[in-house]
């Protein structure tokens, strides 16, 4: 891969989406150039100054990446891992796994008591309930093969931005005021989120002992971070609260280059991520149960089109369950899970007009052998360089426990691990021994950054937070685009439905059924539960005269930012 230059053009566009539903849903952000959609303004348009200064596609990426560290807490992170998959201009790509680790001394039973229950919270708000964090690795080694800046040049807007402070939004204000309780609780010092009097839309967060850790990073590189003072902070956070991980885990975390998952639907290609992240191949698995029904005759919405797409992701999720987990540990039956010779032999069990109870529906046989505070972000530069990057703590805020002294916050992704096979995580998602805590270990995701090519050229560039629902926030929004031609802005907007196996429910958003479609799911055996939003895709969309098209979910803060 050649590292390509861009040729600033100033013509700026930014907008963070609002749908309306009574109103003509119109197109989002557009934009002849560059295109970055994020979860947070501050890192939308300091992803579109990196481009503007030359870099490239992952120059962008990574800098949006730290900045949303500093300016998303909820999800942006150093102390969490994630996924990114990269489409080079010539068709070439690649994905890196910078998920987290399981600590070196972690072992399969460290959540059970002596009755070999699950004790309730070890795995979510503890500080046993962190992995190794992966992110800093996983931004240094991806920018020091493919980035055209400097690392300097890439990670002081973060720098700046912690230092300075940024004017919170008014769902931030509230997320900090709601969580004040629990941030005091986990922590014996006073984080940057918390304040004596309530926070308001527009009030300024300071963050300076995040600006000291990322300086680190800058002036250090990996060792800033996995080694010297950060290191000894983390280590010393561990044995305040009762952790794990130690010095030895923070030297010998790496990050991995991983092959993508591809596959074809219809006239598109599918270039995805692959184990210790389950979205790729599920989202392969979902997109070819559906390949060869009318959908468009079916209508969006209907009652046909929504219990065929439940009946595929019910079996998706049981197959998900058994066969996958990190592939360092596990041999997961990649080929065979995703062949579609035996997608359609599973999609045989389904029948038209009548639900199947999950209980029932059991994993394949294919042949050989994350709250839903995550966030993504889509970057498109002028040369056609395309980045969609997935990253996490877990829930949201993570464990709720800050480093002292260095300012970010600590992952709580081990929940992601199967604590007890056929128990089900913080997100009602089960799984088996592929999916058990090891020593080294990276825990299964739902996480699916995705880039779709139609006729061999960019076509689109998804991803989406959501934890479980991740999976199939993703896959409605490209059926969205490829199946009922919606444009990218009215595609991230649709409402969202969403099943997993168990609990056998579907979940839906309000105004995302009519009553006469949920009367008729009901009566074929459907279970519905009314719940809040599902994901916050963030998206980019290639017209057919090369412009490109933002789309920013409404259900936050997200935007996107072009020129």
């Amino acid at each position: 891969m050649h590292k390509l230059l861009l040729i600033p053009i100033i013509i700026l566009v930014t907008v963070s989406f609002s749908c309306n539903k009574n109103a003509q849903i119109e197109r989002g952000v557009m934009a002849d150039h560059v295109m970055v959609v994020s979860a947070h303004p501050e890192a939308s348009e300091i992803g579109k100054r990196i481009l503007l200064k030359g870099g490239n596609a992952v120059d962008a990426a990574v800098s949006v990446q730290f900045v949303l560290a500093v300016s998303y807490p909820a999800a942006g992170n150093i102390g969490g891992g994630g996924f990114m998959v990269v489409r080079f201009a010539n068709g070439t790509s690649v994905s890196i796994d910078f998920r987290e680790k399981a600590p070196l001394t972690g072992h399969h039973d460290m959540y059970l008591d002596e009755k070999g229950d699950v004790v309730p919270g070890l795995s979510t708000y503890s500080h046993l309930a962190s992995g190794v964090p992966g992110t800093v690795d996983g931004m240094i080694k991806m920018h020091d093969k493919y980035g055209v800046l400097s690392f300097k040049e890439v990670i002081q807007p973060a720098i700046n931005l912690a230092t300075k402070g940024f004017p919170i939004t008014a769902n931030q204000a509230k997320s900090f005021n709601g969580l004040k309780k629990q941030f005091l609780e986990f922590n014996n010092h006073q984080p940057a989120f918390v304040k004596n009097k309530p926070w308001q839309e527009g009030d300024t967060l300071v963050q300076p002992e995040l600006a000291r850790t990322l300086e680190l990073i800058r002036d250090n590189g990996r060792k800033g971070f996995y080694g010297g003072e950060t290191a000894n902070r983390i280590v010393e956070e561990m044995k305040r609260g009762g952790g794990l991980i130690t010095h030895n885990d923070l030297e010998m975390y790496n990050s991995i280059w991983r092959k993508p998952v591809i596959s074809d639907f219809m006239n598109f290609n599918i270039i995805s991520m692959g184990p210790p992240s389950s979205g790729g191949i599920a989202l392969i698995q979902l997109l070819g149960s559906v390949e060869n029904y009318p959908l468009s005759e079916c209508g969006w919405g209907s009652s046909e089109y929504i219990h065929l797409l439940t009946e595929a992701e019910r079996w998706v999720y049981a197959d998900r369950a058994k066969f996958l987990g990190d592939a360092d540990f596990y041999n997961v039956p990649l080929s065979g899970l995703i062949d579609k010779t035996y997608i359609k032999k599973q999609m045989s069990l389904v029948l038209p007009g009548k639900a199947r109870i999950s209980s029932e529906v059991n994993h394949g046989i294919p042949a050989g052998y994350e709250s839903e505070e995550t966030t993504h972000f889509s970057v498109v530069d002028e040369m056609g360089n395309a980045v969609a990057a997935t990253t996490t703590l877990n829930r949201g805020y993570g464990s709720k426990i800050v480093v002292k002294g260095a300012g970010f916050l600590l992952n709580n992704e081990m929940d992601d691990f199967s604590s007890k096979p056929g128990v089900p995580n913080s997100y009602g998602l089960i799984g088996g021994e592929a999916n058990s805590i090891q020593p080294g270990k990276r825990m299964l995701s739902s996480m699916t950054p995705s880039i779709i090519e139609k006729e061999g050229e960019l076509f689109m560039v998804v991803g989406s937070p959501g934890g479980s629902t991740i999976i199939t926030s993703v896959f409605q929004t490209i059926l969205n685009i490829t199946i009922f031609n919606m444009g990218m802005q009215e595609a991230v907007c649709a409402k969202r439905f969403h099943h997993q196996w168990f609990p056998d429910q579907i979940y839906y958003e309000k105004e995302a059924l009519d009553s006469l479609v949920a009367d008729k799911l009901k009566n074929i055996g459907h279970n519905l539960k009314l719940r809040g939003p599902i994901g916050r895709v963030d998206a980019i969309l290639v017209l057919s005269d090369g412009t490109l098209e933002g789309g920013a979910d409404p259900r936050g803060d997200d935007t996107a930012v072009g020129y």
